[in-house]
């Protein structure tokens, strides 16, 4: 692929970072002596993911010393508009129980946009990026890369849908409403977390969505679903990663979907 966006550079500096941690995260998943811990919301946390995040501000500190990170396990650091949001483990269940889809994601925001997005999943052997006006892609590396696009579905008869976890629904009141979307489409299954979404990029998927998110599951997401053509929005339909939880789509289904899942319980 070539680059040819305001944001080269930082998406230049993110497939870095991303081959750093991968060694990190690697190096830990499946160790004998991972420390797994418990985090007040009862959601798991590893030794793997502190020193990842660790890792990543620290290379940013040093490389974009004037830019605001958020993070999942650490506090915010810096002010301005250009804020670095990562995830450093997304899919911690999976790390910690031997399961390989997991990955770290690293996303730009430059003011409320999403300017660059990374995924990368090296137990799976894949990486997903984008930059604003740059396209989606999928490879190894900025000079090995596929160029991704949503699929061109346009029944939902017709759809894959990646729900997450039916429990998730239930506690927000939606399993209604989720149950007979799942009733309408061809397809279910409950890939989950990151790999939701960026199936949606490829066009294995059409329609994903879960209930409950943070700003760090979805950030890096939101360019590389857009970016392939595709629409990424809370369940009533904001666009972005803000609304606390996530509906993305091919783009063709969007509306329809906005429209059974944000019925009243």
């Amino acid at each position: 692929m070539s680059l040819r966006t305001g944001y080269d550079d930082d998406l230049r500096l993110a497939h870095v970072i991303a081959d750093q941690v991968d060694s990190l995260t690697l190096s830990r998943f499946k160790a004998l002596d991972l420390v797994v811990e418990t985090k007040p919301d009862l959601s798991p946390v590893s030794d793997a993911d502190r020193a990842a995040e660790e890792l990543v501000r620290s290379q940013l500190s040093r490389t974009r010393p004037r830019d605001a990170v958020h993070g999942e396990e650490l506090p915010d650091t810096g002010h301005g508009p250009r804020r670095w949001v990562v995830d450093p483990i997304d899919g911690t269940k999976n790390f910690v129980r031997g399961v390989p889809v997991w990955a770290t994601l690293i996303a730009l925001l430059d003011g409320d946009e999403v300017v660059v997005g990374l995924v990368s999943a090296p137990a799976l052997g894949r990486r997903w990026w984008a930059a604003k006006g740059s396209g989606a892609w999928s490879g190894r590396s900025l000079s090995q890369a596929t160029q991704l696009h949503v699929s061109r579905v346009d029944r939902l008869e017709d759809a894959s849908f990646s729900y997450s976890s039916l429990t998730g629904w239930e506690d927000v009141d939606r399993l209604p409403q989720v149950l007979d979307l799942m009733r309408t489409v061809w397809r279910t299954r409950a890939y989950g977390d990151f790999w939701s979404y960026v199936l949606v990029a490829e066009g294995a998927v059409d329609v994903a969505a879960e209930p409950e998110l943070a700003l760090h599951d979805m950030a890096a997401l939101v360019p590389i679903v857009t970016e392939a053509g595709g629409r990424f929005t809370s369940v009533s339909g904001v666009p972005g990663p803000f609304g606390g939880n996530a509906l993305v789509t091919n783009g063709l289904l969007h509306d329809e979907v906005v429209a059974r899942l944000d019925l009243p319980g």
